[in-house]
């Protein structure tokens, strides 16, 4: 499944807004507003694929030198700016390792993640092969990652963030989606190859698109319609052949999708200063408490009577423990890993490896599982995620556009208003 909260699915942004302007100098000051999404593969949050760097707009910039506006906060963060003596006695701090490589930093996240995920999807599918309980499974991921999270906030890395009623009603509706979204993916991969749940889950940007034009009433494009045509045509051109396929994983697939695309409806409405760590370590949570009931009513009785004991029998009782830990522990940080990345890099940039974080997938579960595949599958195949490619691309490249647009215009309105300002000074004067 992928996050993101994180992100997967649309993505999100890190919006900076002013918080107020002095008209008696010429600072501002900005607080991040951010939509809250998971990581994510169908999350893919929180969702991974859903968080995007935030840009920072230099208001001292001269004018005529707009095009250095825009730098990454994570950058400014870390460093002190140009000019800058925050110190008071005008020393330079000193460039670590992180600010003094950054390109192999992310590169090093990149693995990482997609290490994680193939990881994670080969244990999951091998725990299905001797322990077909989806629900249960889906359950102790996200109960390693709760524990996980409460450990780390112990510790105070990261320091936990206050939460209150109202945050939790944001919260809430995300959460229920990202549930439902995670337990109907793992439903899939118990039932057909990885392959093809990866294949059908290609289809998200779709529903995506359909949900922001018919549900919130957005004008889509024509080009982003037309470049969604390839991804169902070879979902379709796949399923037809599919040797594993069965409707259990098929229609699973699609419910995934369809959650995942109200996931991200959610997160657009529900707006958090929060960082994404504590963001997605309290979606978690909830999704927990959500997860739990179907689980009981599905597959109790059947664990209790035989479910536990068989798979016992077939792996022994430690492989079968350490296997459940160490598939909620990939979950997690795979998820984790993908918000760290996606701030790193541009919407672009995302894009494009989230693609190929798909196909490394696909891949190496064909390789690991030994999964026959017919010609006209692996030419559907190659077809949807050519497609989710170049919708990635154009919707990346009009997100930029977007926002370039926006920053700039800020920013002649921000120079309009303190040459306003200087001449009222003069007149009055």
């Amino acid at each position: 499944m992928e996050s993101r909260v994180f992100s997967r699915a649309t993505t999100i942004a890190h919006v900076r807004r002013p918080l107020r302007e002095s008209h008696s100098n010429t600072s501002c000051s900005f607080i991040s507003i951010k939509p809250i999404g998971a990581v994510g593969e169908g999350g893919n949050l929180i969702w991974g694929r859903q968080l995007r760097p935030s840009l920072l707009l230099e208001a001292s910039s001269p004018i005529n030198a707009r095009k250095d506006i825009l730098r990454p906060v994570m950058a400014a963060a870390s460093s002190p700016a140009e000019g800058s003596d925050s110190s008071g006695d005008g020393k330079v701090a000193p460039i670590g390792f992180f600010d003094k490589y950054p390109a192999l930093v992310t590169g090093f996240f990149f693995f990482m993640w997609y290490f994680l995920n193939v990881i994670f999807n080969i244990l999951n599918k091998k725990i299905y092969n001797y322990f077909p309980y989806p629900y249960f499974v889906s359950v102790i991921h996200l109960f390693v990652g709760v524990v996980y999270c409460l450990v780390s906030w112990t510790v105070g890395l990261p320091k936990r963030a206050p939460i209150d009623s109202n945050l939790l009603k944001l919260l809430i509706p995300v959460a229920v989606c990202h549930a439902l979204g995670h337990v109907t993916s793992n439903v899939s991969f118990a039932a057909v190859a990885v392959s093809f749940t990866h294949t059908i889950k290609a289809l998200e940007p779709f529903f995506n698109a359909a949900a922001s034009q018919f549900v919130l009433g957005q004008s889509i494009p024509i080009t982003l319609w037309l470049s969604l045509m390839p991804v169902v045509l070879g979902v379709s051109m796949a399923s037809l052949t599919e040797l594993s396929f069965n409707w259990t994983g098929f229609i699973s697939a699609m419910i995934s999708n369809i959650s995942f695309t109200y996931r991200s409806l959610y997160s657009k409405k529900a707006m958090t200063d929060m960082d994404s760590t504590n963001i997605y370590a309290y979606i978690s949570i909830i999704a927990l408490f959500v997860c739990i009931p179907p689980a009981i009513l599905v597959e109790g009785p059947q664990l209790i009577k035989h479910g536990f004991n068989d798979a016992i029998a077939k792996v022994g009782l430690t492989k079968f423990i350490s296997d459940l830990f160490w598939v909620g522990m990939f979950y997690h940080l795979y998820n984790q890993l993908a918000t760290n990345t996606l701030e790193r890099v541009a919407p672009l940039t995302h894009a494009v490896g989230n693609v190929l974080k798909r196909v490394f997938v696909i891949g190496f579960s064909i390789l690991v599982f030994g999964n026959k595949i017919s010609t006209q599958t692996g030419i559907g195949t190659g077809i949807a995620i050519a497609g989710v490619a170049t919708y990635s691309y154009i919707k990346a490249k009009m997100e930029e556009e977007k926002r370039v647009s926006f920053i700039l215009e800020y920013s002649n309105n921000h120079d309009e208003g303190k040459q306003h300002e200087k001449e009222r000074g003069i007149g009055l004067g």
